[in-house]
């Protein structure tokens, strides 16, 4: 399999997940997205989701798949399935939607899991002082690029690899191009959601009628067949039945009887746990006897007697079902018995309490009896009509054994009949042979060839299962080879890991031992100050603090201890050369922002989640949302930020650079370089000064020289009115680093001319004197108390942050949190400093409230940014804490201290002109003329 290079494809795509349990197992369709940073396969609901529901871990897991026949009698028809099988014995079942789609997808993790585990050593040794292999193609960080130099691997297992390798393409679910296409949906999963769904359809009406009140829980219910029927009137039923007896016993003259079943009759004060369906009395019933028999003793070696003894237990089973049969319908009888004299007793209850005052006791004796008569006639109807269903009972057995021997009868005579036909058949083919023997050859070749075909379908059949297995053979011994090499490889780490372990336990032993020595010197000195030993012990201590990493031996570089790279993944210089001082603390700084890197939380990493919005976005225009601009408020990956820096430039400046001609840069490139320039003299000036301490800007023959003074060149003609100022030198080298001259060029001008107020280059610097003003009254309502603090002692620290101003605070605050606020304020403007400027206050606000004079608090204020170097803190507090910041509010205060400053400046340009007016006048400071001025 080939190495994937910088500009290979996002591995991504739709894949099935088997997941729940019991009866709510099922595949259900996911969007998967491999990180290369943590080998890490994240899956989410859908390409729009920025939060996964979970990860494998590809590094650690193998991986295997069944043959079609083997899945399809597993798992019906999922035949384009496979496994991942993660440490601590988790298997994870995906399926993909084609055979094809699962072989690449295999191929892909197996090639991914190769890569990493391979350059598993230099990623643990520094992530953060190497780039990471990433698809920009832009500015000057691209170009400085690092080979990571990993440990050699088996040419051997190499060789193998590609000669088991597959070749596969992946279909349109495969891809960053997958974003756009609907999910699949499994047939299985439909039927399963449907059937959900009445699930839960049927349990809200159970739950409904179960809440419907105490009213029918005072029914009494009778269950005497499989459903559950209720023999109870209900009141509707009740009220009509009163209404219909006493229409007919105003009708009949002397007859008072009435039909029982019309009476209504309560069971309510009978127990609810009497109230059981019979259904359940038999089954326990059931059980009872069950569990009174004594189990059946098996007896392997003796197949005659297991079959008896399975024959007897069968037909004592069928004649307890038979007798259970009759005690169901005796019961049944019961009930029947026990209802009529229920309603009986509920009759001449109702009746003797409405007719016992005024009625003749002949009445009373005659209606009696008159019941009496009813009752009689009743059970004799009902005899005659359990007669009447054992009759039609034993009719319809009869009937079913006749409908039985006729079709035993039909079958017999379709037998007969068929065996005529074929007698039929044979003496034609027989007197056909006889009369033509040539025939019986044909027909011979025939029936061989039939029977050709079908060895042949067979065979084929048999070629394809063949080439399955051979496919899955090279698959499972790729797999194999690979988790050999790599536990080959891991074992070689384990021991490296080793060395490497006691080589910093011997170091460790060493500074601790000269510590030792200092704190025993400092408690009680033996020797003179001259003399001391603790000079030499803290001079050596030094001298091994400040050293640097350095490739002169590679060989050797896996066993040293962690230190820090002389330049930064920008290229910045992480230790200066000059000051010793400076160099102490700047080593200090270094190994604080390694220690919160490496202990920085990273459940989610956010590398995914700007994989997950590009997939997303592959086939449709970027816009402006709030997922797009959290994303950036997290801050751009090291990968990416390129082209989102392009794309925030584009989305300000797009209307303006479309109304240029193409070839606009090149055209005032040209046109500064052939003509005079009144600026080109100081940018020539200010190019070594930019930032001399970046390897890219730090001597004349860099790279982003001459990328610099293009770029400032070109916008000194295209806007003479500020043709150069200081502090714009920086802010485009800032964009050069990962944009081309072109591009840098466009981004200086939506700095300069969209985001920032007129005049904020300009000679006067109006606009930035504008907003220190504005600035300060965001202090004074934001930070109060720091703000006081400032006016007690009278410091002005406008005198420092205006330079954070004009230059977006390059030089002022480490690169990691410059360039994560460079983010931010490319896609929002001008506000975000405001916010990072009260933010950075806020940071060390504690600390500042601490100091208790002029010259400490100013001193303080001079370095304190260098010392900010958690970023996601200093963002939760920018975006965070500081809300709301509304816009509208900056800008109208820029516009209320716009009018002050320039009321301000024209009376100070009214003084100094009657100041030079004066001066002309003056005989006597007409003398006092400066050397300048006379040699000019």
């Amino acid at each position: 399999a080939e190495q994937a290079g910088p500009g290979a494809p996002k591995l991504c795509g739709y894949l099935q997940k088997l997941s729940g349990k019991g009866p709510l197992r099922n595949f259900r369709s996911r969007w998967f997205v491999f990180d290369p940073r943590r080998c890490y396969l994240y899956y989410f609901k859908g390409p729009q989701e920025a939060l996964p529901l979970g990860h494998l871990d590809i590094a650690a897991a193998c991986f295997s798949y069944h043959q079609p026949e083997a899945a399809a009698a597993a798992t019906g028809d999922e035949a384009a399935a496979f496994e991942v099988h993660s440490p601590g014995g988790t298997v994870t079942v995906l399926k993909a939607a084609t055979r094809q789609d699962m072989t690449y997808w295999l191929q892909e993790l197996q090639q991914k899991r190769w890569e990493y585990c391979n350059n598993l050593d230099v990623a643990k040794r520094d992530s953060r002082t190497s780039p990471t292999p990433s698809d920009f193609s832009k500015g000057l960080v691209a170009k400085d690029s690092i080979d990571l130099s990993t440990l050699n691997p088996n040419v051997s297992a190499e060789k193998a690899r590609n000669v088991l390798a597959v070749e596969t393409a992946p279909t349109e679910l495969v891809g960053e191009q997958a974003a756009c296409q609907p999910a699949p949906v499994q047939q299985s999963a439909i039927n399963f959601s449907l059937k959900q769904w009445g699930t839960e359809f049927k349990n809200s009406m159970s739950s409904l009628r179960s809440g419907k009140g105490n009213c029918e829980n005072r029914k009494s219910v009778f269950y005497t067949s499989e459903d559950w029927e209720m023999l109870d009137p209900t009141p509707k039923d009740l009220e009509e039945s009163m209404a219909l007896e006493e229409r007919r016993k105003h009708a009949s003259e002397g007859s008072k009887g009435v039909t029982s079943s019309a009476f209504p009759f309560d069971f309510g004060r009978i127990p609810y746990k009497a109230r059981r369906p019979l259904k359940e009395m038999i089954g326990s019933s059931k059980n009872r006897n069950s569990s009174d028999t004594s189990p059946v003793e098996w007896n392997s070696g003796n197949g005659n007697k297991l079959a008896s003894e399975m024959q007897l237990k069968f037909q004592s089973q069928h004649e307890e079902l038979e007798r259970l049969k009759k005690d169901l319908s005796s019961q049944k009888e019961l009930v029947r018995l026990l209802q009529q004299t229920v309603r009986s007793s509920q009759y001449d209850k109702y009746f003797a309490s409405s007719l016992c005052d005024g009625v003749p006791k002949d009445k009373l004796e005659l209606l009696h009896q008159k019941d009496d008569q009813i009752l009689g006639l009743n059970n004799q109807l009902e005899k005659l009509n359990l007669e009447k269903d054992s009759l039609q009972q034993e009719v319809k057995n009869l009937k079913c054994k006749v409908g039985e021997l006729n079709e035993q009868l039909g079958m017999l005579m379709e037998t007969i009949q068929a065996k005529d036909e074929v007698i039929m058949k044979l003496s034609r083919q027989l007197s056909e042979c006889e009369d033509n023997p040539s025939s019986q050859s044909g027909t011979a070749n025939s029936s061989m060839s039939s029977s050709f075909n079908k060895e042949l379908q067979e065979l084929d059949r048999l070629k394809d299962n063949l080439q399955g297995y051979k496919t899955q053979n090279k698959f499972l011994n790729k797999e194999i080879l690979e988790l050999s090499a790599l536990r080959r490889n891991a074992e070689t780490r384990e021991r490296d890991l080793m060395a490497k372990c006691a080589s910093l336990e011997a170091k460790l032993c060493q500074i601790e031992s000269k510590y030792l020595i200092l704190l025993q010197e400092m408690k009680t000195p033996v020797c003179s100050e001259e003399q001391s030993p603790a000079r030499d012990v803290i001079t050596r201590l030094l001298e091994d603090a400040l050293k640097v990493d350095s490739s002169e031996q590679p060989e050797q570089a896996f066993f040293k201890p962690l230190l820090v790279s002389e330049h930064d993944i920008y290229g910045f210089q992480t230790v200066p050369e000059d000051d010793e001082e400076e160099k102490l603390v700047a080593k200090v700084r270094a190994l604080d922002l390694k220690s919160i890197s490496l202990t920085e939380n990273q459940e989610i990493s956010t590398g995914v989640k700007w994989e997950n919005y590009f997939a997303s976005t592959m086939n449709r225009e970027m816009i402006c949302c709030p997922e797009l601009k959290n994303l950036i408020r997290s801050g751009i990956p090291h990968e990416h930020r390129s082209k989102m820096w392009r794309w925030c430039i584009n989305l300000h400046i797009k209307k303006c650079k479309d109304s240029t001609d193409p070839g606009y840069f090149q055209t005032l490139l040209q046109n500064a370089l052939e003509k005079q320039n009144p600026a080109s003299k100081q940018i020539e000036l200010d190019l070594l000064r930019t930032l001399p301490n970046n390897k890219h800007y730090s001597s004349p023959t860099s790279e982003g020289i001459q990328k610099l003074r293009n770029v400032l060149l070109a916008f000194s003609w295209r806007n003479p009115d500020i043709g150069y100022c200081q502090g714009l030198n920086r802010l485009v080298a800032i964009a050069l680093l990962y944009l081309e001259q072109e591009d840098a060029f466009w981004c200086l001008v939506t700095i300069v001319e969209v985001f920032m107020p007129r005049d904020y280059y300009t000679k006067t610097l109006l606009g930035s004197q504008v907003d220190q003003r504005v600035f300060k009254d965001l202090m004074s309502e934001k930070l109060p108390r720091l703000h006081a603090h400032f006016e007690q002692y009278k410091v002005d620290y406008s005198l420092i942050t205006f330079n954070w101003f004009l230059v977006v605070f390059v030089d002022s605050v480490v690169s990691d949190v410059l360039f994560k606020i460079w983010d931010s304020f490319l896609y929002e403007g001008s506000k975000v400093i405001f916010r990072f400027a009260l933010a950075l206050f806020k940071y060390k606000e504690e600390e500042i409230l601490k100091l208790q004079d002029s010259m400490s608090i100013f001193k303080y204020l001079r370095y304190f940014t260098r010392t900010v170097l958690d970023a996601r803190k200093l963002m939760n507090i920018a975006f965070g804490d500081l809300n709301p910041f509304p816009l509208r509010q900056i800008r109208n205060r820029r516009t209320y201290h716009l009018e002050k400053v320039r009321l301000e400046l024209t009376e100070l340009e009214a003084i100094r002109e009657d100041f030079l007016r004066e001066r002309e006048t003056s005989l006597d400071k007409r003398d006092l003329i400066s050397d300048d001025e006379e040699d000019s």
